[in-house]
């Protein structure tokens, strides 16, 4: 089977859901055959597995007799219903940050929607903020409708997989107030969860725990590690986020980041305006964006 990337272009203005082979991209609408092609990658992960796999017979029937488009990078899944994040979830992670030892389950929090942005986009540093802070994560991105799923079963429920930066405001967890920390004002941010460019497919990745994974800054490598050293894997994950709500899809989850952040060095290192920040996970890419003030 051929391999192929999917993820949403902006062209001439219009957010166009493209599929990329190789070096090219193309809209997905010319590699679609029979009925009306989905309009958006969510339209296509909320039509199912079947048209999944419809779509992977498609482009390994391909003989490249369509025009390669370009364009901005828009987030791959434009509206998910959620962004889920899992915390402390490689061991060498929690022991840098001091937390209390290992959990008996998946430490979760989430975010607004509001937080997504590209592959390529500038993030603008909010005024006020000071501490900011990077974190490598691997995504995973649904594409079924699960409740209650077993971890034996969840990886079933994975439409692709994507390169994410949980960017960071450390500034509120120096002096952590009686009720714990404010994740909101830490992780909330608009434009704080860089997600892309592109969604690998999991009929690509058989398996998500064991990609490397790093993040440099201006260059430097500041996180190197593999998804294999993570406490609790993709299918344990999912298992308990299943037990809590209805995971649908679209909705991304964000898997938690190795050892290495800026907030745990001594002393501290913090990204600033003018900062690059490139994040990049074996087989799925690289997301690179740059910091503003």
């Amino acid at each position: 089977m051929r391999e192929f990337l999917l993820g949403t272009l902006v062209v001439d203005g219009i957010e166009t859901p493209a599929v990329r082979i190789e070096d090219n991209a193309y809209k997905l609408s010319d590699l679609w055959s029979g009925e009306k092609a989905p309009a958006s990658i969510m339209a296509l992960l909320e039509a199912g597995p079947d048209a999944m796999q419809k779509l992977a017979a498609s482009v390994s029937e391909f003989t490249g007799d369509a025009h390669p488009i370009e364009g901005s990078f828009a987030p791959p899944v434009l509206a998910p219903a959620k962004l889920i994040c899992i915390g402390n979830n490689y061991s060498e992670h929690v022991s840098e940050m001091n937390s209390k030892g290992i959990m008996k389950f998946p430490y979760s929090f989430m975010r607004p929607t509001t937080s997504l942005s590209a592959h390529e986009q500038d993030i603008a540093l909010p005024e006020g903020v000071v501490d900011i802070d990077w974190e490598a994560e691997l995504g995973v991105v649904m594409g079924s409708r699960v409740r209650g799923v077993s971890a034996a079963e969840a990886l079933e429920a994975v439409a692709g997989y994507t390169v994410i930066n949980d960017i960071s405001a450390r500034d509120w967890i120096k002096e952590r107030p009686a009720v714990g920390t404010d994740w909101v004002m830490q992780k909330a941010w608009d434009d704080f969860q860089p997600t892309g460019p592109w969604i690998k497919p999991s009929l690509f990745v058989p398996n998500p725990q064991n990609l490397d994974i790093s993040l440099t800054v201006n260059g430097v490598v500041k996180q190197s590690s593999n998804t294999k050293y993570m406490i609790f894997g993709v299918a344990a994950i999912i298992e308990h986020l299943s037990r809590i709500m209805t995971l649908e899809p679209g909705d991304i989850i964000a898997t938690g980041t190795p050892s290495g952040v800026g907030f745990a060095r001594t002393p501290p290192e913090f990204m600033k305006a003018g900062d690059v920040v490139k994040v990049t996970i074996q087989g799925l890419g690289e997301l690179e964006n740059r910091l503003v003030r």
